[in-house]
């Protein structure tokens, strides 16, 4: 028998780590090769890990909300035969011949007492609650030394989204432990095992029994966790531009149906705004940036995210890397292809990551004007409105008048510590006065 070390792949260049949100498999369960083990998630986007073997689950490393890192091991599974020429940590067991038809009970046997020994020996499990994610290093530091979980809820973490990290546990056990030296038996045995509160007391909120508690799905979280992250990180400031549209309405009327006959495609507005967006990024490099502390980050690509919505009312911002290459053909494409797969789940990791701008059409619900959270690590947002047909004066060499035209307002959230209200505004003005110069003779 062999042991084959089931490893978190890679997804993208930009994907370091993922979260185990469900697992397919119970321990002694038979898998196939290319058998789906387990589900994951990385930041927004769900995907599955399958076995490369064939083979039964003997051991799970993780549980459900643990963050894994790519390349680590995630589960263990036992199958026949030698596997060490392929990379896999492997120990055989020497198998008898005349053995061969009793060996799947003794296999199963074997399991079913490994699974009984681990469950007897299994220590207090710390559970990740709300925001905080434990890795399992930390849970089990934290078991092994009797830390109960609102001791640990309440330990300050350094990492990334104030994530407890091993340094800040053991600095913990040494402060309490210092601590408790200089506190009697008696007072030590009557002492609560409640930590010092190191943030503001969360009030409950009141139900009654009329009430429903309604559980946050996991991208819920993250997405709280995102907006929170990013008020508290940026100073949202927002200009805002009206804009007259008039010249593309009656130019796409005009082509789209041509382009979806020649092209397969349906030519949305929204390529159409992503284009100008891209060309006033050109124009106004220092809104494509990005702030890591007291440093400026110039992005050298141009990587456009589409805020495109779900059937669950959520949102997902898939990106259009280097967008200020592509046509308005390939614009076009690559709008309908990520809009139609972040609907369906099919997106990979690597698609919702390494955006420099992003654009959200709040006009697509109906609003007039939005004023959305700016997606970090980036500066700005663009916030498209609804096109509405609208009274409006026109100026001509024969004097003005009061006409028809479509229009709609651009709405623009930037961040006030690296944007100033001039590069903001111009910026916005910019997009606008790119659609208001739209070229009604052109050609796609």
């Amino acid at each position: 028998m062999a042991k084959f070390e089931l490893k978190l792949p890679k997804m993208g260049e930009s994907v370091a780590e993922a979260t185990v949100t469900n697992w397919l498999k119970e321990i002694g369960d038979t898998i196939e090769a290319d058998e789906a083990v387990l589900e994951i998630a990385t930041d927004k986007v769900d995907s599955e890990v399958p076995s490369e073997v064939d083979g039964i689950l003997v051991e799970r490393l993780f549980e459900a909300d643990d963050v894994v890192q790519v390349g680590q091991t995630i589960a263990i599974i036992e199958t026949d035969g030698d596997l060490g020429s392929n990379g896999v940590d492997s120990t055989e067991t020497e198998v008898q011949e005349n053995t061969a038809d009793t060996a799947a009970p003794e296999v199963v046997a074997a399991v079913e007492e490994r699974v009984t020994e681990a469950k007897a020996s299994t220590q207090p499990v710390i559970e990740n609650k709300g925001d905080r994610f434990y890795s399992p290093l930390v849970r089990n530091i934290a078991s092994e030394e009797g830390i109960s979980q609102n001791e640990l809820d309440a330990v300050p973490g350094t990492g990334k989204d104030g994530r407890v990290t091993k340094n800040d546990i053991l600095s913990y056990l040494k402060s309490r432990t210092s601590t408790s030296a200089a506190t009697t038996p008696a007072v030590e045995a009557t002492r609560p095992e409640k930590p010092v509160s190191v943030s503001k007391p969360v009030v409950p909120v009141s139900v009654n029994g009329e009430d429903e508690i309604i559980e946050m799905t996991r991208m819920g979280k993250l997405i709280a966790h995102h907006m929170i992250e990013s008020t508290q990180t940026s100073a949202h400031v927002q200009s805002f531009v009206e804009c007259d549209v008039t010249k593309i309405w009656n130019w796409r009327n005009k082509v789209k149906d041509g382009f979806e006959k020649r092209e397969g495609e349906k030519l949305t507005f929204t390529p159409i705004f992503m284009e100008a967006v891209a060309k006033a990024l050109r124009e106004f490099p220092m809104m494509n940036i990005s702030v890591d502390g007291d440093k400026i980050i110039k992005r050298r690509n141009i990587n456009l995210g589409m805020a495109a919505a779900l059937a669950d009312g959520n949102l997902i911002v898939p990106v259009i890397k280097n967008a200020d290459q592509l046509n308005l053909v390939g614009m076009s494409k690559a709008v309908n292809d990520l809009a139609n797969r972040a609907r369906n789940g099919q997106l990979k990791p690597d698609e919702i990551q390494g955006g420099t701008y992003t654009v959200t059409n709040v006009g697509t619900f109906g609003s007039v004007m939005g004023t959305p959270i700016i997606n970090q690590p980036q500066v700005g947002i663009l916030a498209l409105g609804a096109i509405r047909k609208v009274p409006a004066v026109i100026e001509t060499s024969e004097g003005d008048f009061i006409g028809i035209r479509y229009k709609m307002f651009l709405s623009h959230s930037y961040d006030h510590r690296v944007v100033n209200g001039a590069l903001g505004g111009q910026f916005v003005k910019a997009v606008a006065d790119y659609l208001e110069a739209w070229d009604v003779n052109r050609e796609v």
